[in-house]
């Protein structure tokens, strides 16, 4: 979807003991990755625009090291930089990657979700992303559009690729992905979940609880109603025609492992990291 992993007005968590240790246990948001070519370069200056705008969460217990790395672990072969998963701080619930690597989940997505499984395939979709270089094919689609922002944003100062990133960042944010991109991140996701030990069905899961709901309340990730019954055709039948992967999962959602945030710790952490960032 544009995908839009890394995972309102929410910005840092307090969540229970247990769950931070299973979950979300890494305290520091990862290093980035050293710029080697365009990607990077273009991923960097994405991550230097949501810095300077005081979105990236640097200090936080939801950073997932055992679930990011279990899915890095399967997808790292398919795509040459390393993948770094990024919590953001935006009013509305989404996820995104970018070019270079960095994937990143606004941090009220984590009320949407409902379980481990569905954060896991929303993540593995967005990382699906990024193995299919949807972020640069999109940027190489609107040459046209950018060339005028960018010729008229240099005369202030700002290099290309810092000007490029910013106008990227602004479709990953709006629904830019083509059905057919979402749909193949939908089903490479799957392949990447299974292969992590994660059930492929939270994605459909998360799909089919969202369908009937408020279109302004969505994750813009799942916010393309016309389409999700199709996605939703697409997996399943994925999951049919590969009975040796995906036989093995169940598709009841009752057998998901909760994933809770309490409603009240919000504005506990959001201070708590103010005060962090502060120091």
């Amino acid at each position: 979807m544009r995908s839009k992993l890394a995972f309102a007005k929410p910005g840092f968590w307090l969540i229970t003991f247990a769950l931070t240790v299973s979950i979300f246990c890494s305290a520091q948001a990862p290093l980035p990755e050293p710029v080697t070519d365009q990607e990077t370069e273009l991923g960097q200056q994405m991550y230097n625009e949501l810095k300077a705008k005081g979105e990236i969460v640097e200090t936080s217990p939801l950073y997932d090291k055992p679930l990011a790395e279990s899915i890095s672990q399967v997808a790292q072969s398919r795509y040459p930089h390393p993948f770094k998963f990024y919590i953001v701080h935006e009013p509305h619930p989404n996820a995104f990657a970018t070019p270079g690597g960095n994937v990143y989940v606004v941090d009220s997505l984590l009320y949407f979700v409902k379980n481990t499984e569905q954060l896991a395939g929303t993540l593995c979709h967005e990382v699906s992303h990024t193995i299919h270089r949807d972020g640069v094919e999109l940027m190489a689609k609107s040459n046209r559009i950018k060339r005028h922002e960018i010729e008229a944003a240099i005369l202030l100062g700002p290099t290309r690729a810092h000007i490029i990133a910013i106008v990227l960042l602004g479709k990953l944010h709006s629904l830019s992905y083509s059905r057919e991109a979402e749909s193949n991140a939908d089903v490479t996701g799957a392949d990447i979940c299974a292969a992590a030990g994660y059930n492929p069905w939270g994605l459909v899961w998360l799909f089919k609880e969202f369908q009937n709901a408020d279109p302004n309340q969505l994750p813009s990730l799942l916010s393309d109603h016309p389409a999700n019954g199709e996605r939703i055709t697409t997996l399943e039948k994925h999951f049919r025609d590969n009975p040796s992967t995906f036989a093995k999962f169940n598709q009841d959602p009752q057998s998901a492992t909760p994933f809770n945030v309490p409603k009240d710790a919000p504005e506990q952490f959001f201070a708590l990291g103010r005060e962090l960032q502060s120091d």
